[in-house]
C-alpha cells in the first residue's frame, strides 16, 4: 500500500500532545510494516529524527500550515493534489484535518472537540475554523479514530456520527517516564527548587487547562505551608490573560511559582518523578497524557472529575472539581495524609498497564485496515 501521513506537527522541540501521538504511533507503524510505503507530509523541512526508516518518504508541501488560511491551502490544495498525483491508497491524519474534496480514503484522528463546548479557549480565527470545518471533517472522513470512549461519545453525539465509524485508540506515555532513584530526585529538586518539595503542572498554557484556579488553590495552601512547597509550571504560554493574569498578579507567594517553559521529555520525566504530585485541573481533555505519564513516573496525581480524566485515572488519582479552588487546595493538603501518596502510586502501577504506545500503534493500524477495507 501507499499510505500518506499528515506529519506537519512533527517539529523538533515544539511538539504538544498531538505531535507526540503522531510521532509515537507513526514511527512504530512505519517500522513494523516495511512491505508498505509511507509518505510523510511535512509543511517545512523535517528533522532527520522524523524519517523513521527506509520505507518512509519525506515530502515537504507548501505553504507552512500555521494559520487558518494556510491550513485550508495546505490541505485542500497541496495535500489533495499530492494524494491524487501519487495514487495514494489511504490518508492518515493524526490531527484530524483532511482534504474535503479528495476521493482518497481517509482516517482522521480527532482527539477531542473541546472547541465545540466553550468559547474563549482559542483565538477567534482558530475557533471559527475549527467549529466550521471539524463537523465536515468528521462527516467526510472514511473513518475516525479518537483517544477515549468519552471523546467517541462526544464526537458521535455532537456531529451525529455513527458509533460504528469511530475507533478508540488510547494515548500512551513516553518510554523515558519511570520512577527515578532518590539520588536523581534529590538532584532535580536541587536544580529547580533549591531542594524544596514541589507540585508540578504540565501543559501548554491554554484557558481550558485551568492554571488560574490552580494558582488560587496554591495560594491557599501556602498560607499554612511550612515545608517551602513550590509549584513548577511546565509549558509554553499560549494564553495568559483575564483571570489567569489576575490570579498570578495578585499572589502573595508568586516567588514560589517556577515557570521554566518547555522542557525536553527526558528532563521532564525526572522532574515529574521528583514531584510530590502532578496537579492537572483541566476543564476538558480528550485523554490527558500527563496523568498517564505521572503514573509511569510513579508520582501521585490530582486531576478533574470531568470528561475523559476519570477514564484515564481510574481509582488511582484524587479527583477535584476544577471550578472550585477550595476543592483543589483540599486535595493538595490531603497529600500529607499518612500512606495516601504511596497508595495512589501503587494503584497507578496497575492502572497504567492499560495504556502504552505499542497498544496505541496496534489499535491505529487496525483502524487503518478497517478504513482500507
Amino acid at each position: 500500500m501507499r499510505i500518506a501521513i499528515n506529519t506537519r506537527l512533527l517539529v523538533h522541540g515544539k511538539m504538544d500532545g498531538i505531535g507526540w501521538f503522531t510521532y509515537e504511533t507513526a514511527r512504530r507503524i512505519v517500522k513494523a510494516h516495511p512491505e508498505h510505503t509511507f509518505y510523510l507530509l511535512f509543511d517545512r523541512q523535517p528533522s532527520p529524527e522524523f524519517i523513521f526508516s527506509d520505507n518512509a518518504v519525506p515530502v515537504v508541501l507548501m505553504p507552512p500550515a500555521r494559520h487558518p488560511v494556510l491550513w485550508w491551502m495546505f490541505f485542500e490544495l497541496s495535500v489533495s493534489l499530492f494524494l491524487k498525483r501519487h495514487k495514494i491508497d489511504l490518508f492518515l491524519s493524526p490531527d484530524g484535518f483532511i482534504p474535503l474534496h479528495s476521493k482518497v480514503p481517509s482516517l482522521a484522528v480527532i482527539h477531542d472537540i473541546n472547541f465545540e463546548h466553550a468559547n474563549g479557549n482559542l483565538r477567534p480565527s482558530h475557533q471559527h475554523y475549527m467549529t466550521h470545518f471539524f463537523p465536515r471533517f468528521a462527516s467526510s472522513a472514511s473513518r475516525i479514530a479518537t483517544v477515549s470512549e468519552y471523546s467517541k461519545q462526544d464526537i458521535a453525539s455532537t456531529y451525529n456520527i455513527d458509533f460504528k465509524k469511530i475507533d478508540v485508540v488510547y494515548d500512551g506515555a513516553h518510554d523515558g517516564y519511570r520512577s527515578h532513584t532518590e539520588e536523581e530526585k534529590t538532584a532535580i529538586r536541587q536544580r529547580f527548587t533549591d531542594g524544596k518539595p514541589y507540585l508540578i503542572f504540565i501543559s501548554t498554557i491554554l484557558k481550558r487547562k485551568n492554571l488560574a484556579n490552580l494558582l488560587l488553590a496554591f495560594e491557599q495552601v501556602k498560607r499554612t505551608d511550612t515545608s517551602g512547597l513550590k509549584l513548577i509550571v511546565v509549558g509554553n504560554r499560549v494564553w495568559w490573560q483575564d483571570e489567569l493574569a489576575k490570579a498570578y498578579d495578585t499572589m502573595n507567594h508568586k516567588e514560589d511559582v517556577i515557570m521554566p517553559g518547555h522542557i525536553e521529555p527526558n528532563e521532564l520525566a525526572a522532574l515529574l518523578s521528583g514531584a510530590e504530585a502532578l496537579v492537572y485541573p483541566s476543564y476538558f481533555e480528550g485523554f490527558g497524557i500527563p496523568i498517564l505519564e505521572a503514573m509511569y513516573a510513579e508520582t501521585a496525581v490530582i486531576t478533574s472529575q470531568t470528561t475523559s480524566m476519570p477514564e484515564v485515572g481510574g481509582d488511582a488519582v484524587l479527583y477535584i472539581n476544577p471550578s472550585d479552588p477550595d476543592d483543589i487546595a483540599h486535595a493538595i493538603s490531603r497529600l500529607n495524609e499518612p500512606g495516601l501518596r504511596d497508595e495512589l502510586i501503587a494503584k497507578g502501577r496497575i492502572q497504567r498497564e492499560k495504556f502504552s504506545w505499542e497498544k496505541s500503534a496496534d489499535l491505529l493500524w487496525q483502524s487503518i485496515l478497517q478504513t482500507i477495507s
